[in-house]
């Protein structure tokens, strides 16, 4: 056993060297990467590392919303604390983000990357690079250019104007200049639709079945988010429809039970979910052996920073779909770069033409650069035994907090 002794949580914010509008939020302009860490600590002194996408500071409460009946379990028993974590989203609060952090733990105290603990090995994974803002067809042409010099040969650009004729014009010219050179995906970003800065396009059936058309008709390979994450009768008929696969699946937080609905209706064609924001590693994995199931494909998917990304490429290289698939990987300088994202680790990721090797460290493979976490983190929630023991005085007195320190040590005690 590896009993958790403390858990962090920071708020992490890395500046960018210039401003972008990202396609997903019309209007918000954005100038640093930001994310939200936890740092889980075991009394055997092993850490584990998760992040998460923010907003602002709003993770500070995880801390006590979970860390007081996380406080001396064991980190390595996953279904454990997934337990944990799904008792407290029956309030609504879905953090099943940490949820890596214990894998990572898992695998140092084993001595196994996560790709081993998970039946496979490391391997070398092809990324697709994905834009991260609107263009016309004559600047993602330069874009893409610049890619392939950088050596990528897959890219996954953006579409999400109002008019759905410059959407169109976008594919169509790009597809034509950079036909044979690269392979072409195109994400809609329907399927989280936000307007709460600038009017956002929100597309019906009609629209995607259009689009998908055109998309095919260009010789594009992939489709995703054409329509909101949860239109699962229109997202079937659309897969059904279009010449080309439908892909999606990397924000439903509901995890496992929603995914496998989908899987089971053919929602998409290819399933593209995070394991920060699809439910964690042991759930993508039930996913991912469901997909197999039914024929259909897996391609993951990663976006926010370099621990996100390790924990995706670790994934998709224990899944048997690194051969043909890809994995998404944030690449669109000047504003996003790989110092921005892998600024977090001690040493960032080599991407060579294209594709990166599996590291083969114990965990998720990386080192966290506490001296970053330092100059860009603030650490917003701590709990640990002595903090337990405050908080359950505070909220619950002296006799039910003595109540339920003895229920819990029954509880463990009775799996042990």
């Amino acid at each position: 056993m590896s009993k958790i002794r403390q858990i962090e949580v920071f708020y992490v914010s890395i500046p960018m060297p210039a401003l972008f509008y990202p396609a997903w939020i019309p209007g918000y302009p954005q100038k640093d990467s930001s994310f939200a860490v936890i740092r889980v600590l075991t009394e055997d002194g092993i850490e584990g590392f998760s992040t998460a996408p923010v907003f602002g500071k709003e993770h500070k409460v995880v801390t006590q919303l979970i860390g007081p009946s996380l406080m001396g379990e064991d980190a390595t028993n996953i279904p454990a604390i997934l337990q944990r974590i799904r008792e407290v989203a029956y309030l609504g609060f879905r953090n099943y983000w940490i949820e890596p952090a214990f894998w990572d733990i898992k695998g140092k105290k084993e001595g196994k990357p996560l790709c081993e603990l998970l039946g496979g090995r490391p391997v070398k994974v092809k990324l697709c690079a994905q834009s991260v803002d609107m263009k016309n067809s004559t600047e993602r042409i330069k874009e893409l250019e610049s890619l392939y010099e950088n050596g990528f040969r897959s890219v996954k650009i953006k579409v999400h104007h109002l008019d759905e004729k410059q959407d169109v014009e976008q594919i169509v010219g790009t597809a034509k200049a950079m036909q044979g050179k690269m392979n072409l995906h195109v994400d809609a970003n329907q399927g989280w639709r936000m307007d709460m800065f600038s009017k956002a396009p929100l597309w019906d059936l009609d629209r995607a079945k259009r689009f998908s058309d055109v998309c095919a008709n260009a010789g594009l390979l992939s489709l995703e988010e054409p329509l909101p994450m949860d239109e699962y009768d229109d997202l079937c008929e659309l897969t059904k429809y279009s010449r080309i696969p439908i892909a999606g699946g990397e924000m439903h937080s509901s995890g496992f039970p929603e995914i496998k609905m989908m899987i089971e209706r053919k929602c998409y064609s290819v399933f593209t979910p995070d394991v920060i924001t699809s439910g964690g590693v042991l759930q993508v994995w039930k996913m991912i052996e469901l997909i197999k199931k039914h024929n259909l494909r897996y391609s993951a998917h990663s976006f926010l920073n370099g621990i996100s990304f390790a924990a995706n490429l670790q994934v998709i290289a224990a899944s048997g779909f690194a051969e043909t698939e890809e994995l998404a990987y944030p690449f669109a300088p000047p504003a996003w770069t790989t110092d921005v994202n892998d600024r977090i680790l001690e040493e960032p990721f080599n991407i060579v033409n294209g594709y990166v090797d599996t590291p083969a460290l114990p965990g998720l493979g990386i080192r966290v650069n506490k001296k970053v976490l330092r100059k860009h983190g603030t650490r917003i929630g701590i709990m640990n035994a002595n903090r337990r023991v405050v908080f359950s005085l505070q909220n619950y007195g002296i006799k039910s907090s003595l109540i339920m320190d003895k229920a819990i040590k029954e509880r463990r005690e009775s799996f042990q």
